[in-house]
């Protein structure tokens, strides 16, 4: 959080350096925020930011606090001013704060708070009432979501934002993990969630997010209902411009690792997406290049206001064997992408049936497995993971206090002292995955799991269940995307993933096909430009080509007749 004390020698999840009010709230350190003294808070540097014409945004964790729980502190009732009571008594944190379901990569920082009870709620209500007196319009709310998800806590907050008379935009992070039926679950709830992992100026990083991209939009979840809005799948902020490197908050700057070409494949991938539009970069020392990318008109437009946006299929692909980078007129039918399929560990919400698919087995040494078995045929052998119960707790580790009850812990093999985790110990950025992921054996929550009769492996942490997915992935290094703008153009994107310099194409009557208002019609040709040459191809009745560079784009609007 950026109003924690940025104190030497402490990282992320260190413990003792925040700033609480006596309800338990986090407050701006003043040592860094001099203006918040006197109970001001943020509200001087929203007032500010206001009259420049901007809007003020806020990070904030999941929760409360643990200085806040260890501390006790009272809770505040916002509708007398007064503590919180009930049943006769005034309620403090360590009655709301679920010490055993702390932030799987920050148990230092803050746990969630128990919302079934009265005070729990009035809690969260305090601390939002208190960002809308500051004046704050966005509100980005982490370890919630993803393999963190904290459905409870969203809920509320939500129903909190939606009593406030201060409009505040609702962000969800992170991202790792992110399925469109968890999506389905907050829809109404929130305005963005992240669905990566944290997106640095890492090429890996960036190709990273074309599958992700492709899932959320194939299953309808752009632009969908919100909370006072719209709902918007969120790819992160795009890391542009001055930066400073990840977990560092003084530095060392550096400007971006990205090259030009991959700079533009990844503001036209967000564009073409309709992801948020956010930048990471330093605001006072933008470049000229960073800022024309950023207000390029032709992406604002298309992530603004158009629509169908989808990944295009029909795409060929070949190296090009000139290495020129010109632009071509000709169909290429050859090198089409294919699609492999692999199989990955993942979470999913418990009420899903594709969530149902584990069983025991006992091998002939009594050592008991638990299997996925789901598909499974006699030539196939099935995924195990072993069983063990949870080692002792040792000092300091939180864990739930039903542990023993049916929970255990999953082993990669019988002796290793990996243990499959629900949620990474650390932020992950969008090239690492945690599904499957293992890690040393810990009695934290993240790592017990109930097998319930039904077939499902339920996780203590975040109440979500473990399956086994079978995963698309393209083999081929070709991409493309299409959408439809707002007064009947084509928008059309080329995305060259490979190393080396591509030939790439679509007919355009594959186009037509993929887009309902023109299936039914026939289309004779269309005039094209490409955006990043700002060059105009005239018109084209067969098929629309360029040579594409390494980690490069092209971005074509079609007019069609």
């Amino acid at each position: 959080m950026v109003i924690r004390k940025k104190i030497e020698g402490a990282y992320t999840d260190s413990y003792g350096y925040d700033v609480i009010d006596e309800w338990g709230r986090m407050l701006p350190d003043p040592g860094r925020w001099p203006s918040s003294r006197g109970g001001k808070g943020f509200s001087e540097v929203a007032q500010k930011v206001h009259s420049m014409g901007l809007k003020f945004g806020i990070h904030v964790m999941r929760g409360l606090s643990k200085q806040a729980f260890n501390a006790n502190t009272l809770i505040l009732d916002t509708t007398t001013g007064k503590a919180y009571e009930e049943a006769g008594r005034e309620w403090r944190a360590q009655d709301i704060g679920i010490k055993e379901r702390a932030c799987a990569w920050m148990t230092n920082g803050f746990m969630s708070v128990n919302t079934k009870l009265g005070a729990g709620r009035a809690f969260l209500r305090s601390l939002y009432q208190q960002y809308a007196d500051w004046g704050v319009d966005f509100v980005k709310h982490d370890c919630v979501f993803g393999d963190d998800l904290d459905l409870d806590e969203i809920t509320v907050v939500s129903e909190v934002l939606n009593g406030l008379k201060r409009p505040i935009v609702y962000s969800l992070s992170p991202g790792t993990n992110a399925k469109p039926t968890m999506a389905k679950d907050i829809s109404g709830l929130v305005n963005m969630y992240r669905v990566t992992g944290d997106d640095w100026d890492d090429w890996n990083d960036v190709s990273a997010h074309f599958n992700v991209a492709r899932d959320f939009s194939a299953a309808k979840l752009v632009g969908v209902k919100g909370l006072k809005g719209k709902l918007w799948p969120d790819l992160d902020m795009l890391p542009l411009g001055w930066l400073t490197d990840a977990g560092s908050n003084l530095g060392p700057h550096r400007n971006c690792r990205l090259n030009l070409d991959e700079q533009r494949t990844q503001v036209t991938l967000w564009s073409m997406v309709r992801s948020p539009f956010i930048f990471g970069g330093d605001m006072r020392k933008i470049d000229d290049t960073t800022f024309n990318l950023l207000t390029n008109p032709t992406l604002l437009e298309i992530n603004w206001f158009s629509s169908n946006n989808m990944e295009f299929h029909y795409v060929t692909g070949s190296v090009s064997s000139s290495g020129k980078h010109g632009l071509t007129h000709y169909s290429k039918n050859e090198g089409k992408t294919s699609v492999l399929e692999t199989k990955v560990l993942a979470l999913r919400s418990c009420k899903d049936v594709k969530a149902n698919g584990w069983s025991t087995k006992v091998l002939d040494n009594d050592v008991a497995r638990v299997c996925w078995e789901e598909n499974s045929n006699n030539r196939t052998s099935p995924f195990c993971l072993y069983k063990r119960k949870a080692p002792s707790v040792s000092e300091g580790e939180m864990v739930y206090n039903h542990q023993s009850h049916g929970n255990l812990h999953l082993l990669v093999t019988e002796r290793t002292e990996l243990c499959f985790s629900a949620s990474s110990n650390r932020k992950l950025t969008s090239k690492e995955s945690s599904r499957g992921s293992f890690s040393r054996c810990r009695s934290h929550a993240s790592q017990m799991w109930e097998l319930n009769n039904n077939g499902t492996l339920k996780n203590s942490y975040s109440g979500l269940c473990a399956s086994l997915d079978i995963v698309k992935a393209s083999s081929g290094g070709v991409r493309s995307w299409l959408a439809t703008g707002r007064r009947g153009e084509i928008y059309l994107a080329f995305f060259n993933l490979n190393n080396q310099v591509t030939d790439m194409s679509a007919k355009i009557s594959d186009i037509a096909k993929a887009i309902p208002a023109r299936r039914s019609s026939n289309v004779a040709t269309c005039t094209a430009r490409e955006v990043w040459s700002a060059t105009n191809l005239g018109a084209i009745k067969d098929s629309v080509s360029m040579s594409v560079k390494a980690h490069g784009c092209a971005l074509f609007v079609l007019n069609c007749n």
